[in-house]
């Protein structure tokens, strides 16, 4: 049960993440239930099939794969290794801003390393430096000032939205899963009954009642015979 609900904050921190980031993905579902090696999953996609990212659009990707992990923080005060994945995905996603997008203003518009194919020879593609020792201890650098700066801009808007997610949270550990509309009414400050509905409540039937009975007359004998000498006139 714990595991379960270290999974619905996990899950619900990236979720508000995702929905209070100008630029992320909308968020389409939020789901507690276990696919494959996942926990949990939230599910976002852009409107339309997208091929190019802006810089902000980016380092809102960077901010939403780290709610889960600031969410951990902020109410258990510790971190599991659920967040591992995200973790991969941050540490790559920001160094291809580094490295291959340019998007440092440190480091400039350049692209760092060359990938270099030997297809023929059975071996992998591997990436050879073309940049010094102090450029490789400067883009470490940068690395770390873009997941850090994200993971505070993620802690500092759970802590905003602290109260929305515990109830969102402790909702999914009951409902397994919401959708988008339903996480939107709720994050505006909707009641769980206003956003799925009253629930019913089976009304508790009252048992039968006993069958009447009817009242049992006590059931008289024949009639006394009449005593000789007293019926009909008197006695001499």
């Amino acid at each position: 049960m714990e595991d379960r609900r270290r999974t619905a904050y996990h899950e619900g921190g990236h979720a508000i993440v995702g929905m209070l980031t100008e630029g992320a993905d909308p968020v389409r579902k939020v789901s507690i239930i276990p696919r494959g090696m996942a926990l949990g999953v939230t599910f976002a996609a852009p409107e339309s099939d997208r091929f190019n990212y802006s810089e902000p659009e980016i380092q809102a990707k960077i901010n939403v794969a780290l709610g889960g992990r600031a969410a951990e923080e902020i109410v258990f005060h510790e971190v599991t290794t659920g967040a591992a994945n995200d973790l991969e995905k941050v540490t790559s996603t920001s160094k291809s801003m580094i490295m291959r997008f340019g998007m440092s203003e440190k480091l400039g518009p350049r692209v760092f390393g060359h990938d270099h194919g030997q297809p023929f020879l059975g071996r992998e593609f591997s990436a050879e430096p073309d940049y010094s020792d102090e450029i490789a201890r400067e883009i470490d650098d940068e690395i770390r000032r873009i997941v850090e700066a994200a993971h505070q801009r993620a802690k500092d808007l759970l802590t905003e939205y602290r109260g929305e997610l515990g109830t969102i949270s402790e909702i999914l550990v009951k409902r397994e899963t919401i959708e988008k509309e339903e996480f939107e009414g709720l994050l505006a400050g909707k009641t769980e009954e206003e956003v799925f509905g009253r629930e019913d409540v089976p009304v508790p039937v009252p048992p039968p009642a006993a069958p009447e009975v009817p009242e049992r007359k006590p059931e008289r004998g024949p009639a006394p015979l009449p005593r000789p000498g007293l019926a009909g006139g008197t006695a001499e």
